[in-house]
């Protein structure tokens, strides 16, 4: 009876000792899944925000104040949420597709 009791006492800390490797497997993959979409943001605002410079006379002379101001008129124009919506429902078409 006592020789059963130690297995099963065994078995319970082989089982306990994987759940702990694999929770911290989980961490590991969760902070790389992380990790991975914060580079991929600060890819794409860096790409993004090159393309808005590339478009902006003298971007360096600008204050972010200034660009804010340029983006907010811009956007608020009729024309360009109907190109926006245009550009968004063929988006979504393609996606579909």
């Amino acid at each position: 009876m006592n020789k059963e009791i130690e297995k099963i006492t065994q078995k319970i800390e082989k089982a306990e000792a994987q759940l702990r490797k694999a929770q911290q497997q989980k961490k590991i993959l969760e902070h790389q899944a992380k990790e991975l979409t914060r580079k991929e943001r600060t890819h794409r605002l860096c790409t993004r925000g090159a393309m808005l410079e590339s478009y902006l006379p003298q971007p360096e002379a600008m204050t972010n104040e200034q660009v804010e101001t340029f983006l907010k008129l811009l956007f608020h124009q009729s024309d360009t949420h109907e190109l926006m919506q245009r550009i968004f429902s063929n988006t979504q078409k393609e996606e579909m597709e």
